[in-house]
């Protein structure tokens, strides 16, 4: 099942939607931000020190490479289907602007988060300093560099695109969306793509702020 189109789009559903899943709690840790270096470490310490968070990285990360292996997979499988572009692509069935941009949104996000895990997960578990490193101390560092905090900001834009068409898409894609309760997916996935990324867009907002104030 799972080399055909139909199993990889199922897989491409449920590592998505896992990943939504993750994202809600990344996004709680990282708001412990707001609450100070304190409990932030607290937070991060709890993290690392837990094995069932050690195990679900594993997931986590094995879910990152499947999801993407699918999309890539479904994208040039589409793209030899259709080797021609039609010449019109705007008629009513031609989907969404975010439906239309998710390789490009979904390609965009996936380099970002390279950049991301080698900024903060690699240098606070492997690089020279990782012993000694305050990870609040990286982060808000980090995210009072304007380069950066406008990389990070442009990419929450972008991450919002992909989920403003790949949450309802992870529940078609696994069977579980009808026609009974499509507004609720539909208007729960509007949220979800517009809050989270929020978010974690204020963070470097915040602290680019706060730092310009200093």
């Amino acid at each position: 099942m799972l080399t055909s189109s139909v199993g990889k789009k199922a897989l491409m559903g449920a590592t998505g939607l896992f990943l939504c899943s993750f994202l809600v709690v990344h996004l709680y840790g990282n708001l412990q931000l707001y609450a100070g270096a304190e409990r932030f470490e607290e937070h991060a310490h709890e993290l690392t020190a837990n094995i069932v968070i050690r195990i679900v990285e594993v997931l986590l990360f094995l879910s990152i490479a499947l999801h993407a292996a699918s999309g890539v997979w479904l994208t040039v499988r589409n793209r030899r289907a259709r080797p021609v572009r039609y010449v019109r692509n705007r008629s009513a069935g031609a989907g969404t602007p975010a439906s239309r941009t998710m390789a490009i949104t979904g390609s965009a996000t996936f380099i970002f988060l390279v950049i991301h895990l080698r900024q903060f997960f690699y240098e606070s578990r492997f690089g020279p300093r990782a012993d000694h490193v305050s990870l609040y101390d990286l982060v808000v560092a980090t995210f009072r560099d304007p380069l950066y905090a406008v990389l990070y900001v442009a990419a929450m834009i972008l991450l919002a695109g992909h989920l403003l068409h790949g949450f309802q898409s992870g529940f078609k894609s696994l069977g579980l969306h009808h026609v009974r309760y499509a507004r609720v997916i539909r208007a729960a996935g509007t949220v979800f793509a517009v809050a989270v990324p929020a978010g974690f867009a204020s963070l470097p907002i915040y602290f680019l702020a706060a730092g310009s104030g200093a």
